[in-house]
């Protein structure tokens, strides 16, 4: 499936989630994009994030601030791999989320990208890492892309 989850806690965390989606676009990868939190909408972001293979995503990105639950969240309803964006939207600036993301109990992976706009950036680069490994055309922007970037 070639096709991503963006998952994102709040509508002040989009300029993130836009990064992530701005590179998936670029690759040509279709996502859904969505404002769900962990903690204020359980039920709706187990339902968006438990039906996600089904509905034909191959991963998900899930960027979160603070205690960064939804990454986490994701992953214990979900098999697809999970990427997440630890947010600078704290007093921390973000790296109270990237410990949490980072220190998931043993059972529960979450990949954990860099805090902030970069991190959104990789994490969408990660996605399509993942997929290309099913999806040669995808194989081959990437190659070009990879290429791209040692030229400097």
């Amino acid at each position: 499936m070639s096709r991503v989850l963006i998952l994102v806690g709040s509508k002040s965390d989009m300029e993130y989630a836009r990064k992530a989606a701005d590179t998936l676009e670029g690759f040509g990868v279709e996502y859904q994009l969505e404002v769900s939190s962990a903690h204020r909408k359980p039920e709706y972001t187990k339902r968006l994030a438990g039906e996600a293979e089904s509905s034909g995503f191959g991963v998900i990105i899930a960027l979160a601030g603070y205690a960064a639950a939804l990454p986490g969240f994701a992953a214990s309803v979900s098999k697809l791999p999970v990427i997440g964006v630890p947010l600078p939207t704290s007093d921390l600036k973000g790296v109270d989320a990237a410990l949490s993301i980072m220190q998931m109990p043993g059972g529960v992976p979450v990949a954990s990208m860099g805090i902030g706009i970069a991190g959104a950036k990789n994490a969408a680069l990660m996605a399509i890492r993942i997929l290309s490994l099913q999806d040669p055309n995808l194989s081959d922007k990437l190659t070009e892309y990879i290429e791209s970037q040692a030229k400097g």
